[in-house]
């Protein structure tokens, strides 16, 4: 039937083909889980904030040496002009000047601002090598026991159970007490940092082995693993080919969680004397010798806040990161 001109057929609109180029169409880009987490993270302000104190801490310990020599003396260098001889404390009651921001000790009038800067150096090294290792070993080992199972679970999960009841404290005192002052081939400062590394990274990691366990024990049983053992794959290949790169998320968090942990630990040994010997500058020797001087605010003041503002700067950069690379966690 032919329909003629004036009918309703002839007011139907008709729609332009985009295949005939009449309508640009804009190109869907898709996004990585890297780039999705990276938005995330950039609209949490408050971890943002975090991250770039802890950006401007690595860069103050880096370049150390060059931001004492501008703003202040050497570290170990003796004021006792500024020390009033009768008291043995900083003219002026702190010393703060323009040649000492955070002014002089008291008894030697060492410049406080270049102790907490170097001092930087000792807290974030050790911290940033006993995490690194603690995870190494802890990825590694969790990852083992919640894959093959079975007595290797057994026996892992056990070793877990007895480093975790371990007195690490105890054991640290006893350990830095009769290691001499030369041994395995480092001596001075490198031998206290290997030690406090070895301490604190290698009782550590059965905190992220746990954490790991649980998520392989979950991972394990996914398709992709078994299309994995479908196409021939052996063990080592799943763990570090499939279940490692699906665990990069909640190691990464775990590990930003535990710097300030290994910070505080640190400062606590180093309070204690057993950690990095005098005269090296590091946070919690400072807080040890301000112990003596109670009465004067300033020479526990500045490093105690270096301790403070470290360790809630990586928290809050840590549960930020928590929350960006697993959002359906978030509280």
């Amino acid at each position: 039937m032919v329909v003629g001109p004036g009918t309703v057929s002839d007011q139907v609109p008709v729609t332009p083909d985009p295949a005939e180029g009449s309508v640009p169409g804009k190109a869907i880009e898709g996004r990585s889980l890297g780039r999705i987490a990276w938005t995330r993270l950039k609209r949490d302000k408050v971890a943002m904030s975090g991250g770039y104190v802890i950006v401007f801490l690595i860069l103050v310990a880096i370049f150390a040496p060059l931001i004492v020599k501008f703003l202040g003396d050497p570290p170990n260098e003796f004021h006792q002009n500024l020390i009033d001889t009768s008291t043995l404390a900083p003219k002026g009651g702190t010393g703060i000047s323009g040649d000492h921001l955070f002014g002089v000790e008291p008894q030697n009038g060492r410049d406080i601002f270049s102790r907490v800067v170097y001092g930087a150096r000792i807290s974030l090294l050790i911290a940033f090598l006993a995490t690194g290792l603690s995870v190494v070993i802890g990825s590694i080992l969790g990852v083992v026991a919640g894959f093959f199972g079975g007595w290797v679970d057994a026996l892992i999960s056990r070793a877990m159970d007895v480093f975790l009841a371990f007195p690490l404290l105890v054991f640290s005192i006893a350990l830095a007490g009769v290691i001499p002052d030369k041994a395995f081939g480092l001596t001075g400062d490198a031998l206290r940092i290997a030690l406090l590394v070895f301490i604190i990274g290698f009782f550590s990691w059965p905190y992220i082995g746990r954490i790991v366990r649980g998520q392989t024990l979950s991972l394990r049983e996914r398709e992709f693993v078994d299309a994995a053992r479908s196409l021939g794959a052996r063990g080592p290949y799943i763990i570090f080919k499939e279940l490692l790169p699906n665990l990069v998320a909640p190691i990464l968090i775990y590990a930003t969680l535990l710097i300030p942990t290994n910070i505080l630990f640190e400062a606590a040994l180093s309070f204690l004397g057993v950690g990095v010997r005098p005269p090296t500058a590091s946070w919690g020797g400072m807080l040890s010798d301000a112990a003596r001087f109670y009465t004067i605010w300033h020479f526990m003041f500045f490093p105690g806040m270096a301790i403070f503002i470290t360790v809630l700067a990586f928290n809050l950069f840590g549960d930020g990161l928590r929350d960006a690379l697993d959002p359906k966690g978030r509280r």
